[in-house]
């Protein structure tokens, strides 16, 4: 499983945003193309919208957990308490590992730094000053680890 956290990572350097890249690497085992994948994850880039609320990588992990135990029967109390609890322990380990998990802390950024809709450019320096390639590789490592630990 870990040329699945190698392929998060080669997505993210391709430009795909923090998302995009940690459920692309898994979406196959979901039935999904890449392109889909893409599409699903595009607006969780950036913490949601590139409003530096939670981390993107971090809500991909989410939807992968939706994808592996989300329920489908809007009554399923029981299913949707499971799934919750599936995020809360995935939320709890990010957190562990990364400090927070929220996209403007994990960047540094003040609170009072504007948003802005532009991405930026994706450069050396990009990637040398933002920690989302960390991002990037826990999510998706702790999502091996998690279908490591549940396997069916």
């Amino acid at each position: 499983m870990e040329e699945r956290v190698q392929k998060a990572l080669a997505l993210f350097k391709e430009g795909y945003n923090c998302a995009q890249s940690v459920v692309a690497a898994f979406a196959d085992l979901y039935g999904f193309t890449d392109e889909q994948a893409f599409r699903m994850s595009a607006s969780f880039g950036g913490g949601i919208g590139r409003m530096r609320e939670t981390c993107g990588a971090a809500c991909g992990l989410f939807l992968l957990a939706g994808l592996e135990t989300g329920a489908t029967d809007g009554a399923d109390r029981k299913g949707k308490a499971h799934n919750y609890a599936v995020v809360q322990e995935l939320a709890a380990e990010f957190k562990l590992r990364n400090g927070s998990l929220n996209c403007g802390e994990l960047l540094g950024l003040k609170k009072e730094t504007p948003v802005s809709a532009s991405p930026e450019e994706r450069t050396a320096q990009y990637y040398a000053k933002r920690p989302c390639s960390k991002m990037v590789e826990e999510a998706a490592r702790i999502w091996v680890e998690y279908l490591e630990k549940h396997k069916k």
